[in-house]
């Protein structure tokens, strides 16, 4: 898979949803002053993923958050099974701690299949964690409790952001250009936007 086509469907999804819908109302700031790393992993397996993410913590710790204020480190082609990058998600978080980095940075998730606990697979509430690949976002703590406390009700951005994706529906979902499952499982071939 070429990287050129993933960062550009991960530019697309950042743009119309996430910025374009206002899911996340602290994202537009960062990725206009291009302050957003977005990094497509290539590690042949769970493990060279795990190392790419060591690398990435370590730079985001180490970086200029003028410079760099968040990473999307995306794979596309590992972890096509939503339950299986759920898992990895939790070695993710203990990766932050193994770095010393617990209270520091954080990490995100972002799935093409994303289920929230208790919801049916379709539910368009998912599609709020919804991207074209998996996708570990790494954001600096001092960055989210700052935009929080500027954002007038942090606490109404969920619900806000049901409300959005409800009126919108899966059909403005597709007319956005996204793939209500843009993801195909190995078994398929090489999975695609």
């Amino acid at each position: 898979m070429n990287q050129e086509d993933v960062l550009a469907a991960m530019r697309q999804w950042l743009e119309k949803a996430v910025i374009g819908l206002n899911l996340c109302p602290f994202a537009k700031s960062v990725y206009v002053k291009n302050q957003v790393r977005l990094v497509v992993s290539e590690a042949q397996h769970l493990d060279g993923l795990l190392e790419d993410l060591d690398r990435e913590l370590d730079l985001l710790a180490a970086a200029d958050p003028e410079q760099i204020d968040t990473t999307l480190l995306i794979h596309p082609t590992l972890l096509p099974d939503f339950e299986d990058f759920n898992d990895f998600t939790v070695i993710a978080e203990a990766a932050v701690e193994e770095h010393g980095l617990e209270g520091i940075l954080q990490v995100a998730s972002f799935h093409p299949r994303f289920q929230f606990a208790g919801t049916e697979p379709d539910d368009i509430g998912n599609y709020t964690n919804r991207a074209p690949y998996p996708t570990l976002h790494l954001i600096r703590e001092e960055s989210i409790a700052r935009a929080v406390a500027a954002y007038p009700d942090p606490e109404a951005i969920y619900g806000r952001n049901i409300a959005t994706l409800t009126q919108l529906g899966l059909a403005g979902w597709r007319a956005l250009g996204f793939a209500t499952d843009t993801m195909k499982t190995p078994e398929d071939g090489i999975m695609q936007p």
